[in-house]
């Protein structure tokens, strides 16, 4: 009788295991299909999609070019500008500075960066002179506000007020300018993670790169992730595209690849080496390597809604040739510490609520689905951003991901 139970538990395990390599290899094969068509049908030139749980990868796919002039296939390793996927990073970093007890979450920035301290909201705008009138804001920006996008902070791409204001000055940022609005009064994208980049520079008291390296990148093995490109790597990196009428215009890339070090953007990353990231956070803080580099309440707390009763807004196309207006789930989403979390849907095609997500202005696109122990990673490489056709593969792959579970 025990043989025949072991014999029977084995063919269970066998059969389980046949039904998992099954389900896989379905999903290869159908998201294959639609992202091989995608690239072939639209302007696309070339994409990274990898799907993973905490502990393994359940799909991978790389379609088109990675440099079109060249004729060089896109792999699975391509190096992409992440540009706003380095927000999360970035607030990872300030978490762990939370954890530590150097800040918290709920300090006044300017204890830190004493130049936020009594900032100027705008309090009457002209949009035909591009004149305002301010006023003092209502109270203090905090750490929480940065983290959630409410301390007032803009971006000239999606604010039609700060691009009258700034016209063609081509300002680096716009963190000098009055505030949008009262922190904490409402949801508006723009460069407070930028501020916090500054904040996890003085307080760890080493520029963001090293902390970055030191921190999160090493623990997590995330060996390509980077602001300057080595040399020995500069041939992996997709060349960015931007919109020309009803095409697209390839932008070679330089023989030297870097960028500048900031909080919100400009990092070098892979759709491997992200998905790492990714895992950490279906781990409750803990790298598929076995490095914890969040503890299990800090992820709890990044993933909790952080806005209170407001909610993300629409942020409009005030650069067209930047970006279209975003995001997808404005009205109905809420915001955590670093990144938008999926309000409440009945959708089975869709991340399920609770979801985290956010995305970089070259069509690079994640989320992170802790009830479904999934998450993914889209990257393309061109402008604008939340272009029809990017947005429409975006909603697609995911359908498919879903359907495949």
């Amino acid at each position: 009788m025990k043989t025949i139970f072991f014999l029977s538990t084995r063919i269970c395990i066998l059969f389980l295991f046949a039904l998992s390599a099954h389900a896989q290899n379905s999903m290869q094969a159908r998201i294959d299909s639609y992202l091989s068509s995608a690239v072939n049908e639209t302007y696309i030139p070339g994409l990274v999609a990898i799907v993973v749980d905490k502990d393994r990868v359940l799909y991978e796919g790389a379609f088109g070019h990675k440099n079109v002039a060249q004729r060089s296939p896109m792999q699975s390793d391509s190096i992409f500008r992440i540009a706003s996927m380095t927000k999360p990073i970035t607030s990872v970093a300030v978490q762990q500075l939370i954890e530590s007890g150097d800040v918290g979450l709920n300090d006044p920035i300017s204890d830190y960066l004493p130049e936020y301290k009594d900032k100027q909201v705008i309090d009457s705008f002209d949009q035909d002179t591009g004149e305002y009138s301010t006023r003092p804001a209502a109270r203090e920006i905090t750490i929480r506000h940065l983290l959630a996008h409410t301390a007032g902070f803009g971006y000239t791409f999606s604010n039609h007020t700060l691009q009258s204001i700034t016209g063609a000055s081509g300002l680096p940022s716009t963190t000098d300018l009055p505030l949008l609005h009262d922190p904490g009064t409402r949801w508006t994208y723009g460069e407070s993670t930028r501020v916090l980049g500054n904040l996890v520079e003085k307080v760890s008291g080493v520029p963001l790169e090293e902390y970055f390296e030191t921190h999160i990148f090493a623990p997590l093995e995330m060996n390509d992730s980077f602001f300057s490109v080595p040399a020995s790597k500069t041939s992996r990196v997709v060349t960015r595209h931007r919109k020309s009428g009803d095409a697209l215009v390839e932008i070679p890339n330089p023989e030297s690849i870097s960028a500048e070090v900031m909080g919100d953007a400009n990092l070098f990353s892979t759709g491997p080496d992200y998905v790492k990231f990714i895992q950490m956070f279906l781990d409750r803080g803990v790298g598929n390597n076995g490095s914890r580099v969040l503890n299990e309440d800090s992820v709890g707390l990044m993933g909790q809604n952080h806005i209170g009763e407001i909610n993300v807004e629409i942020q409009p196309s005030a650069l067209p040739a930047f970006s279209d207006s975003f995001p997808l789930g404005a009205g109905i989403d809420v915001f955590g510490l670093g990144f938008q979390v999926t309000g409440q849907h009945n959708d089975p095609g869709k991340r399920s609520p609770g979801s985290l997500s956010w995305a970089g202005i070259h069509n690079t696109e994640f989320w992170i689905d802790p009830a479904k122990g999934i998450g993914a990673v889209l990257l393309l490489q061109y402008m604008p951003f939340y272009d029809s056709v990017a947005i429409e593969l975006l909603v697609e792959f995911e359908r498919l991901v879903y359907e495949s579970l």
